[in-house]
């Protein structure tokens, strides 16, 4: 019994979860550095429309994206208070903004389902899968993806 259970283990997964737009999406909690609100920031000149900028976090360079605008989910409103998600990817610190943090889910990576090809409007590349819970859909949010577009734009 104890063997199975260790095995079990490996499968849970603590979700962050956040709004972006109006979906629910979700990534595991050991990619996040940290999560703060939003700081000044300088503006990238021919940067793509969905990169808010720079900021510097106690000495490191962060490039700020607006997770709405890039997953196709609408701008992301300053106005109303949303976070970044300071995520740390092959050595870059990027920032993900998003309108507002949710509830951390633990979940098993057994129950993770194929993303459909569009989830309500986001692109379902940008996913590994959703997770549901009892009342609710969790897009898994495939971080490397989202960041690896960047470079390429």
């Amino acid at each position: 019994m104890a063997h199975n259970e260790e095995k079990t283990d490996k499968n849970l997964i603590d979700l962050a979860t956040f709004m972006v737009g109006d979906a629910l999406c979700g990534m595991d909690i050991l990619k996040i550095q940290e999560i703060n609100k939003l700081k000044n920031m300088t503006t990238v000149p021919q940067a793509p429309n969905y990169v808010l900028g720079i900021l510097n976090l106690r000495g490191q360079i962060i490039t700020s994206i607006d997770l709405g605008k890039k997953l196709g989910l609408g701008e992301t409103n300053i106005s109303e208070d949303p976070r970044n998600i300071i995520v740390n990817s092959k050595g870059e610190h990027i920032g993900l903004m998003v309108r507002k943090i949710s509830d951390v889910v633990q979940a098993n990576r057994d129950k993770f389902e194929p993303p459909p090809a569009n989830m309500g409007g986001i692109q379902g590349e940008f996913f590994t899968g959703v997770y549901k819970t009892t009342d609710k859909l969790i897009g898994i949010l495939d971080v490397e993806k989202v960041l690896k577009m960047q470079e390429t734009n």
